[in-house]
C-alpha cells in the first residue's frame, strides 16, 4: 500500500479522494526553452513522498535539480544544464556542461582523467586523446518511455530510455536505463543494462557521480561509509586523510581532494554510503551492487561557490583508462555481452531512521 503523510492507504481509497492520480503525485514530460539548455527534454518525477527528481532526458537520462519537502539534496553548478548539441569532449571541457544535480553518468567506453590511451579502432594501434569522463552524460536517449501505473495497491512512476555511443570501426555500447520510484516513498530506483552491441571487445567503464550540496552537506555533516581500505588520490588528499568522512564550512581557494575507497559488502550484498547532517536530522544515502561496482569514489570539494561531495560508486576509479588498464581494474565487454546494474539512492528522515540505516551499515 502507498504511504501518504504517514497513513497506509489502498489503491480504492485513494482514487475515492483525487480527481487524478498527479493531484498526489507522478511523472511529465517537458522542455527546457531558455539560454543554453535550450531544447532539452526532462522528465519531472513527483513522488508524493516529499522527493521531487528531474531527470535530463538529452543528457544521458541523468538527475538534476532534486528536492525534498522542499530541501534542495543535489549540489548545482554555474553551468546550468547544458545542451548536448555544446559538448566539448575534450580535455576538461566535459566541465563546462557538468551540471552537477543529484546525479551524472561517467562513461561507457572511458570515464576519469584525460589521457592518451590504446585506440578501440579496427586496424588502428595508435593511441588516442581521450577527455574527462567520457561521453554518457551528454547523449540524448531515445525509445524514452515515462508513465505511471498500478500494480495492486502500490503505484509506480518511471522513466527509460536508451542511450547509444558508438563509432564507425570501434565501439558500439548502449545503456537501457530505468528511473522508477514508488508513490509515497523518497527512494530513486536505477536500473542500468549495458550491451556491447558491436563485434568486437570493448573497454566498459562506468563511474555514478552522485553530487550533495548545502544545506544538507554542511559543516559537520559526515559521511558514513564502510570501507576495507582507502588511498589518497595525491599529495592534497594526503594530507588531511583522517578527516575524509568530516566536512567544514566553504575554504577560499580549496584544492579538491579525492579519496578511493574500496567499500565493505553488507550483509544483503551490496555496498552502502550516508552524507548525514545530523543538526537537521536528515540523510542521503546510495546503495549499489559491489560485483558490478567494488569501487567508491569520493569527491571531497570544500571551495566557495563549488561546495560539494560526490558519491560515486564505480568499476573503476577516475584516474583515466590508461592507468585503469595499466593497475588491471578495466573491464571489458564482449561481443553481445550485457552487464546489469542496480543503484538506490534514498532519502533518512528523523532519529529513528538515521539510527536503523546506521545498523544496516553496521556503524552503530
Amino acid at each position: 500500500m502507498a504511504v501518504i503523510l504517514g497513513r497506509q492507504m489502498t489503491r480504492e481509497e485513494i482514487l475515492r479522494r483525487v480527481g487524478d492520480i498527479s493531484q498526489l503525485g507522478g511523472v511529465r514530460v517537458a522542455e527546457l526553452l531558455d539560454g543554453l539548455e535550450r531544447g532539452v527534454r526532462v522528465a519531472e518525477v513527483n513522488t508524493g513522498g516529499g522527493l521531487f527528481y528531474t531527470v535530463l532526458l538529452d543528457r544521458g537520462m541523468d538527475i538534476a535539480w532534486t528536492t525534498y519537502k522542499g530541501v534542495s539534496i543535489g549540489w548545482r553548478s554555474a553551468t546550468q544544464n547544458l545542451s548536448p548539441f555544446l559538448f566539448e569532449p575534450e580535455g576538461f571541457g566535459w566541465l563546462r556542461g557538468f551540471h552537477g544535480g543529484l546525479m551524472n553518468t561517467c562513461g561507457l567506453s572511458y570515464a576519469g582523467a584525460p589521457c592518451r590511451d590504446t585506440s578501440t579502432l579496427v586496424h588502428r594501434l595508435e593511441e588516442e586523446e581521450l577527455g574527462l569522463h567520457g561521453r554518457a552524460s551528454y547523449l540524448p536517449a531515445g525509445n524514452v518511455y515515462a508513465d505511471g501505473a498500478w500494480q495492486g495497491d502500490e503505484y509506480f512512476m518511471w522513466v527509460q530510455g536508451k542511450i547509444r555511443e558508438a563509432i564507425v570501426f570501434g565501439e558500439k555500447l548502449v545503456l537501457a536505463r530505468k528511473i522508477w520510484s514508488r508513490l509515497g516513498e523518497k527512494t530513486i530506483h536505477i536500473e542500468d543494462q549495458v550491451t556491447n552491441e558491436g563485434f568486437i571487445e570493448s573497454p566498459f567503464m562506468m563511474l555514478y557521480h552522485i553530487n550533495i550540496g548545502y544545506p544538507l552537506l554542511d559543516e559537520g555533516s559526515v559521511l558514513l561509509l564502510p570501507v576495507a581500505r582507502t588511498i589518497p588520490r595525491d599529495h592534497w588528499a594526503e594530507e588531511g586523510k583522517e578527516e575524509w568522512f568530516r566536512f567544514h564550512a566553504p575554504q577560499k581557494g580549496y584544492f579538491e581532494k579525492v579519496y578511493l575507497h574500496y567499500p565493505k559488502t553488507l550483509d544483503d550484498g551490496f555496498g552502502a554510503s550516508l552524507l548525514l547532517n545530523e543538526r537537521l536530522k536528515l540523510g542521503v544515502y546510495v546503495k549499489f551492487d559491489t560485483k558490478e561496482l567494488p569501487y567508491f569514489t569520493e569527491w571531497k570539494m570544500m571551495g566557495e561557490g563549488e561546495y560539494v561531495v560526490g558519491m560515486e560508486p564505480g568499476n573503476c576509479f577516475p584516474l583515466g583508462r590508461k592507468k585503469e588498464r595499466e593497475e588491471g581494474r578495466l573491464v571489458f565487454l564482449k561481443p553481445g555481452e550485457t552487464r546489469r546494474i542496480t543503484l538506490e539512492i534514498g532519502i533518512v528522515d528523523g532519529e529513528e531512521e538515521i539510527r536503523e540505516f546506521k545498523k544496516y551499515l553496521g556503524m552503530d
